[in-house]
């Protein structure tokens, strides 16, 4: 769908603004916290929440999109990244910890996506898996090992509701909730976000690789540290760790590609 321009609609981009490898934060301000990991980075264009930069990384034309919050809007960034000339997209992004052993500051190679939430419905029955490609998974967990930090590869869940999660004792639902829940906790889901299950299952419909490598904040972390504690907890959660996990995934993807 194009708009009076010949643009894209919501991106306002056209086929040669972007790569074929594109990175997919939420927020609209690490759009360009991210661009500067690029070789040349150059400003797109601007829309609502979407906010495109382009550059290189060996050689090769990258581009960086924020998808705002959630399956909806992620969803419209991926049909009309795909339209473009996109092949290989990958989630760069924070999530909340749903094991233990997932502390502030890891790194979660997601492999698939628990679909709680609406918007793939739309696309595919329920009983659908979101996966994400294998050769993304093995090119970021590949970077994460070359960066030394600690990361995890597992299922994390998409949800729609933030507020359902965080607060979800005052919810009309809250038992529900509670029930599902503790349902993927079992299963061994290993984090929650908001985008995964769009992305992945979108990018399996039009047949392109999709990926994602989450930064984690562990909840339990935080109540049980003192002051001191929680500033180095909060210090570990740095957006630069999983950013790097991404750019390095991306070469190993780039460089696997040319052979």
């Amino acid at each position: 769908m194009k708009n009076e321009a010949g643009l894209a609609f919501h991106l306002h981009i056209k086929p040669g603004d972007v790569g074929r490898y594109v990175l997919l934060p939420g927020d609209p301000a690490r759009s360009e916290k991210i661009a500067r990991f690029f070789d040349n980075p150059q400003f797109v264009a601007q829309n609502r929440e979407y906010v495109t930069w382009t550059g290189t990384l060996l050689g090769e034309k990258v581009s960086v999109v924020s998808t705002g919050i959630g399956c909806p809007s992620t969803a419209i960034a991926v049909e009309e990244l795909i339209e473009a000339g996109a092949d290989t997209l990958i989630r760069v992004g924070s999530s909340g910890s749903m094991q233990p052993y997932v502390h502030t500051g890891d790194v979660v190679v997601v492999t698939a996506a628990i679909r709680d939430e609406g918007t793939t419905a739309h696309y595919l029955p329920m009983e659908f898996p979101a996966v994400a490609n294998i050769e993304v998974v093995n090119a970021l967990s590949t970077g994460a090992e070359k960066l030394g930090l600690k990361f995890h590869t597992g299922i994390c869940q998409s949800k729609d509701s933030f507020y359902g999660e965080v607060e979800r004792p005052r919810m009309p639902m809250a038992q529900h909730l509670a029930d599902r829940w503790n349902a993927w906790i079992a299963g061994g889901s290993v984090c929650s976000e908001m985008e995964a299950a769009a992305l992945f299952i979108i990018s399996a419909i039009h047949r392109k690789r999709a990926g994602g490598a989450m930064l984690v904040i562990n909840e339990s972390d935080l109540a049980e540290a003192d002051e001191a504690d929680t500033a180095k907890h909060m210090a570990e959660f740095d957006a630069d760790r999983v950013i790097k996990v991404a750019i390095e995934g991306l070469k190993q993807l780039i460089t696997a590609d040319r052979k």
